[in-house]
């Protein structure tokens, strides 16, 4: 079953037909050739799969997709993931769907845009190749992705901009705390999650751009929060501003509004003497002064807590709703990498919790009963589960790893579940991912890197893994 906003339900109903589509394409078209003959001798083989049949059936050039007028060798693109690294063939039992998905490079009739995808994950996979033939020499591996993290220097941010590096991303439930008091001039200050620069990129992305105008700005000279996303392709995008100019556009994520309706109406704020000089009563009270609500003043502390829901990060302060922003494409939360703090603000304390954390296999009491069961090519096996992952999510892998994962028929080889999983930009969860992939046998690596967009390229990739007349994707 499907969950989320209607934009990603629907994106994912166009994922479901257009992989359809793509499957009678890739039967008829690529499928009769190379890839059957191949896959059905070795991909599901626990010790046939040879990294130097990854060149095989390949053209020599293909068009690049930032200049069509330029060609180089698609063998260069995808061939050169292995070309640095010794490993063993054990390793490669997560890089199965790489053969089909390195054919299909050469149809973009098939999988428009599949070359440009590759490239943008090379530099993450050679960086992965190299911590990984490390590893196998350094048997000692310190933690890496922390569940929690703080720091509670109070700072005077001035010119200067606090960060707080997040190693593993964030996933839903994660959650980011900010203590502070808007001082200075102008009281104005900004709160930017950033996720990694590609090489040659001079500035990462923007996943979101929170930003406290005490003063107002342009547009008003009431106080607002404007929220939006910046890349280095598409510049800043549309403002999400609060209060809402117009009532109408207040749309809901995860069931909240985007703006509090409270946020810039006007309240009664009374101001009471509950005794005079002399132990009475008041003969008058003051009357009660109108203003407009808005969470942030300055001179007065706040807690303000950024949190990762299903469909958007929302933000409370001092315990109420205060905004919410639904994540918009390639700007997924688990792609953010660093929390960044500037402005006006006196900082006292930033706390982030419930980060993604991976468990370490020394650790786990219960894990000769995770491994999943090899598929042998032989055996009879009834249905072939994929399940949509993203690279940091280790928590949920290992939820599953520990329900439904332990049914007899998983357990007995006659239903196999693997995990899809893209790769991600942060090197850190790429080496707990390859960890994770050898420890417990269950994971399908994707030669790009993790995009919601991308869920067409994987649930072909599952269809072509399992080869069988039932195929089954979840998230």
């Amino acid at each position: 079953m499907m969950k989320g906003s209607p934009l990603l339900r629907k994106r994912y109903g166009y994922v479901i037909i257009t992989s359809l589509i793509m499957m009678l394409v890739l039967r008829y078209g690529v499928m009769k050739n190379s890839i059957t003959s191949n896959y059905q001798s070795s991909a599901l083989s626990s010790n046939s799969t040879d990294p130097n049949s990854l060149s095989g059936g390949f053209p020599s050039s293909t068009k690049d997709p930032e200049d069509s007028s330029r060609v180089f060798s698609s063998d260069i693109v995808v061939s050169g993931f292995f070309d640095k690294v010794n490993t063993s063939l054990k390793d490669h039992q997560c890089l199965q769907t790489w053969t089909h998905l390195k054919q299909l490079i050469s149809n973009p009739e098939v999988l428009p845009n599949a070359v440009e995808a590759v490239k943008e994950a090379k530099s993450a996979w050679h960086g992965l190749l190299v911590s990984a033939e490390d590893g196998h020499q350094n048997t000692t591996r310190e933690k890496q992705c922390p569940f929690f993290l703080n720091d509670m220097n109070m700072t005077e941010l001035g010119n200067s901009e606090f960060r707080l590096r997040a190693p593993c991303g964030l996933t839903q439930g994660s959650s980011i705390t900010i203590i502070g008091i808007p001082n200075g001039l102008l009281g104005n200050f900004r709160i930017d999650l950033t996720g990694e620069a590609l090489p040659g990129e001079p500035d990462p992305p923007i996943i979101l751009h929170y930003n406290v105008r005490l003063q107002g700005d342009k547009i008003t000279e009431e106080p607002v929060i404007v929220q939006n996303t910046w890349t280095i392709a598409h510049d800043w995008g549309e403002e999400e501003r609060c209060p809402v100019p117009t009532p109408e556009n207040n749309k809901k994520v995860d069931e909240l509004d985007m703006c509090n309706q409270l946020i810039g109406e006007y309240r009664n704020q009374t101001s009471i003497r509950h005794l005079n000089g002399t132990g009475q009563p008041p003969a008058a009270r003051q009357e009660p002064k109108r203003r407009k609500f808005f969470p942030f003043s300055q001179g007065r502390l706040f807690v303000a807590t950024l949190r990762v829901g299903l469909d958007g990060i929302h933000m409370t302060v001092d315990g109420k709703h205060v905004s919410s922003f639904a994540y918009r494409e390639s700007l997924e939360p688990w792609l953010a990498s660093e929390v960044r703090i500037s402005g006006d603000l006196k900082l006292v304390s930033v706390i982030a919790s419930g980060l993604p954390a991976s468990e370490e296999a020394d650790h786990v009491v219960d894990l000769e009963a995770l491994k999943s069961v090899p598929m042998l090519p032989h055996a009879p096996l009834d249905l072939m589960v994929g399940v949509f992952s993203t690279a940091n999510n280790f928590k949920r892998r290992m939820a599953v790893r520990r329900t439904w994962m332990q049914y007899p028929a998983v357990r007995s080889g006659t239903v196999a579940v693997r995990f899809f999983v893209g790769l991600h930009k942060n090197q850190i969860v790429n080496e707990e991912l390859w960890s994770e992939a050898q420890t417990y046998g269950d994971i399908q690596l994707m030669p790009f890197v993790d995009y919601y967009s991308l869920l067409t390229w994987k649930t072909l990739a599952i269809c072509t893994f399992g080869l069988v007349d039932t195929c089954v994707s979840t998230d």
